[in-house]
């Protein structure tokens, strides 16, 4: 049989063997968040704020919304909802992840995507909540946030972050690559 008209199917775990790097990443990622939280939890009590520099505090916070505390005092219904998001986002990463082979800028940023929504998925499972702990502060941001405190945040939203800027430019690169 000639092997370009009818490609041999692939074996049973080798989508899961080719993104075995990608979920490693992730595992690392949610590893370093839990790691930190792990640490603020043992070292902060919660409010307590820890200045390390002029614009930079420790601060244990306790999320249960979403990005900036969206839906934080809906009544507990919300954890439910952003607890299934997150499952379905997971769900449909490693789907991404299978399926686009060899991609390694997009599947970079699926992974930091993976792992950080992963990090806040044990938070809510374990918690109820998400710790929050890394707290930015400026003047200029006075227009936008209450006192110029950016919202607290983690090492996964991080990682989510910079996955969301990384995933634009791969999409933005390859626009530009087929015009």
């Amino acid at each position: 049989m000639n092997e370009e008209l009818h490609p041999a199917p692939p074996i049973g775990g080798s989508r899961w063997i080719r993104i075995l790097p990608w979920l490693a990443a992730a595992a690392i990622i949610v590893a370093v968040d839990q790691i930190t939280k792990a640490r603020i939890l043992a070292s902060l009590t919660l409010g307590q704020v820890v200045p390390v520099t002029s614009y930079f505090d420790l601060v244990l916070a306790y999320n249960r919304g979403a990005a900036f505390s969206l839906l934080a005092d809906a009544g507990g219904w919300q954890g439910f909802l952003f607890l299934a998001i997150g499952v379905a986002a997971c769900t449909a990463i490693v789907w991404m992840l299978m399926t686009h082979p060899g991609r390694t800028r997009f599947s970079t940023a699926l992974s930091l995507i993976l792992g950080g929504a992963l990090g806040n998925i044990v938070d809510r499972i374990h918690y109820g909540h998400v710790i929050d702990f890394l707290e930015f502060h400026w003047d200029w941001l006075r227009p936008v946030f209450p006192g110029g405190y950016y919202p607290a945040f983690n090492v996964a939203d991080s990682a989510i972050s910079v996955g969301a800027v990384l995933l634009v430019a791969d999409e933005l690169l390859r626009m530009r690559h087929r015009g």
